[in-house]
């Protein structure tokens, strides 16, 4: 039964906010010894203290009637249920990393996600369906990928909190995450491509960065379950570095013309939620080169593995810098909303 009456709105999106800053925690940290060894285990729970806030929000939200139906039937909006999977699924690994004490309550987490997701898969496939069929112009962007992202962290967080599954369940698993993402590359394509009628300051999507943020978890849980072949890894690897240098060249061009158009403040300053997923998807790749290069697995040849040790000591970094950044403009945005709603109140 649905719930009606006053609630605290949240942003769907808001699960990106988990994954952003787990994903540091369960790869790029290993590139600072003192933010992981000293302070990790605090950052964890801090971390947890958010998704409960965040989570509780969500939760309410999701069951009220007013909210649940208009996104449910939003074919590029309800996507947005992706971040709450990988949300919960980079949580759990955080908890492996920090907390390994409290396995059963990261298995029965792990449990619960699993049932989340087989809804949003459903969801998925009725969504692609309609955004194919219905013939109406949705502004499809880069949210429709998370269908992969979701998707592949439930193999990962399953292969993590239990044990290591057949290769066959896991290979079915990743495809299924590749064909979401073939067929929302396909959507991008056409409203990117074949229509003129966008603007790169205007139109392009901070969700487009997930362009090479799902190809990354692939890789991830590619390199985590011991499935596909060494060689398939290494071209596989080479095509994300690839998508990810094109997508976040563009980034930086939409960057210089929205300053331009906008000016600093409301161009490059503005807080919103869905930039996390920048966050999430520079996280992801240099921990899907950590992983390739620690499993014994996927035998890395000496000119990759120099290539992809010195970019990632740049890497890291990168995803810091830009999470501190992210972190510094949600502040920002929240002092002001608390400052005007004091005027308001008085």
């Amino acid at each position: 039964m649905l719930l009606k009456g006053y609630y605290k709105k949240i942003e769907p999106a808001s699960g990106a906010i988990i994954m952003a800053n787990g994903i540091f925690l369960i790869g790029a940290v290993e590139a600072f010894p003192v933010l992981d060894q000293v302070y990790g285990k605090y950052l964890a729970f801090f971390l947890l203290v958010a998704w409960v806030i965040i989570y509780k929000d969500l939760s309410i939200q999701f069951f009220h009637r007013d909210f649940l139906i208009p996104f449910i039937q939003n074919p590029v909006n309800s996507f947005v249920i992706g971040t709450w999977i990988a949300g919960v699924s980079v949580l759990c690994n955080v908890f492996l990393r920090y907390f390994p004490e409290i396995l059963l309550l990261t298995q029965a987490m792990g449990i619960l996600n699993t049932f989340l997701w087989l809804f949003f898969v459903a969801n998925c496939i009725y969504n692609f369906k309609q955004l194919v069929v219905d013939h109406r112009n949705y502004p499809v962007h880069g949210a429709i990928l998370l269908s992969t992202v979701g998707t592949q962290s439930i193999i990962i967080l399953l292969n993590n909190v239990f044990f290591q599954f057949p290769s066959y369940f896991s290979e079915a698993i990743i495809v299924l995450g590749l064909v979401f993402y073939l067929a929302g590359v396909a959507l991008l394509f056409n409203r990117y491509i074949k229509h003129h009628d966008w603007s790169l300051t205007g139109d392009w999507a901070n969700t487009n960065c997930i362009i090479h943020g799902a190809l990354s978890i692939t890789g991830l849980a590619i390199v985590t379950t011991n499935t596909f072949t060494p060689g398939f890894v290494i071209y596989f690897w080479i095509l994300v570095f690839v998508l990810l240098v094109a997508v976040e060249a563009v980034e930086i061009i939409r960057a210089v013309k929205r300053v331009r158009h906008y000016g600093w403040n409301q161009g490059i300053f503005t807080y919103d939620v869905t930039q996390w997923s920048r966050n999430f998807t520079f996280g992801m790749f240099y921990t899907f080169s950590l992983i390739m290069q620690t499993n014994p697995f996927y035998p890395v040849p000496e000119w990759l593995y120099q290539f992809q040790r010195g970019f990632m000591d740049i890497w890291a970094w990168i995803v810091l810098l830009a999470l501190i950044w992210e972190i510094a403009i949600f502040i920002k945005a929240r002092a002001i909303m608390v400052y005007r709603e004091k005027l308001i109140a008085h």
